[in-house]
């Protein structure tokens, strides 16, 4: 079978793309998926230059993120059948509860074979049925971001109409972020450093709008936009250099997702964390739970992903440059 490996931890220059590889068969309690596409995310490249935390195996078949079809079933498998449209889970082990560092040591595209393959083996449980108006496409968005924002506003956040959600950036976490939370009658601010991406968010159901890179003092607009009284909610996505701020945009009691460190890493002030009474939880994206739970919010008013471009299997490679230019608005896919 066709797959992707990433020879070396040297970036995009160390996928590979291999002709030869045997077709996995699965075993007690596994299934066979036929991968008809995937999607990239910020911890793809991560794992390229080999800095993901849990570790990144040799020569690994990177990405998280792929959806198919189920071609063939090993014994004692029930829960699912040959023909059904599935998504993996990016953490096979994590089926509910909290994560625990032992689930954390096994997530697909890094410390074990991603879904960037032809075929995939996962665990039953691991194989989510995903709504059936969506695409392969669609759906192929689906296990990372979109879980990871539903953890982040529904499980741990515990959104309701009427609250205030503050989305930084327009990737793919908070483009979920901010489906989901219209879908839950809350009001949203969304940032960008790009005024055409704003537009797009606005197009989505954003209430208000801040450009960063024009409004750098983005933490004061967003006080005087919500009366003095601060956001119920902050999707934290930038890291050391925008936290700061976040903590000041938070109202009294609020809670902060943190997510990501795209700005970059550095040290931050936490008195307003205590003296706020804040609370800030990690976000690892979610549980087989909770990816469920959102299947279900999905499917009842028909939400789709937005997708900013495709590409073909044996152009995965120029997917991951484009990528990692960030000028677009949606997740990047790849398709079969």
């Amino acid at each position: 079978m066709k797959a992707f490996q990433l020879r070396e931890a040297c970036g995009i220059g160390g996928l590979m793309l291999r002709q030869d590889l045997d077709r996995p068969q699965p075993g007690l309690g596994e299934a066979l998926i036929h991968v008809r596409a995937n999607s990239l995310n910020f911890r793809d490249f991560i794992v390229a230059h080999g800095r993901y935390p849990a570790g990144v195996k040799s020569h690994v078949i990177p990405l998280s993120d792929g959806a198919g079809d189920v071609v063939a079933i090993g014994q004692n498998v029930t829960g699912i059948k040959i023909g059904d449209r599935v998504a993996g889970a990016v953490f096979p082990d994590w089926i509910a509860g909290p994560l625990t560092q032992e689930i954390f040591r096994r997530s697909l595209g890094g410390p074990i074979d991603g879904m960037l393959a032809e075929y995939v083996v996962l665990p039953e449980h691991a194989a989510i049925p995903f709504p059936a108006h969506l695409s392969y496409e669609e759906a192929a968005t689906l296990p990372n971001a979109g879980v990871t924002a539903w953890h982040a506003l529904v499980a741990a956040g515990q959104i309701h109409a009427g609250q205030t959600v503050l989305l930084l950036g327009t990737g793919g976490v908070c483009l979920f972020a901010l489906q989901f939370a219209k879908l839950h009658g809350a009001t949203v601010i969304q940032t960008s450093s790009s005024d055409e991406k704003l537009e797009r968010a606005k197009a989505m159901g954003a209430d208000h709008l801040i450009n960063y890179s024009t409004t750098p003092h983005w933490d004061e607009e967003v006080m005087k936009l919500t009366g003095g009284r601060g956001a119920d909610i902050v999707m934290e996505v930038g890291g050391a250099n925008t936290l700061e701020r976040s903590l000041r945009s938070v109202r009294f009691g609020g809670f902060i997702a943190f997510i990501g460190v795209i700005s970059g890493f550095g040290q931050i002030d936490p008195l307003p964390l205590m003296q706020r009474s804040v609370r800030m939880l990690g976000i690892n994206v979610g549980s087989i739970e909770m990816f469920h739970a959102m299947n279900r919010a999905i499917a009842a008013p028909g939400l789709r992903p937005i997708i900013a471009r495709t590409f073909i299997f044996d152009h995965a490679n120029y997917a991951y440059h484009y990528q990692q230019e960030g000028d677009h608005i949606g997740k990047t896919v790849i398709t079969y």
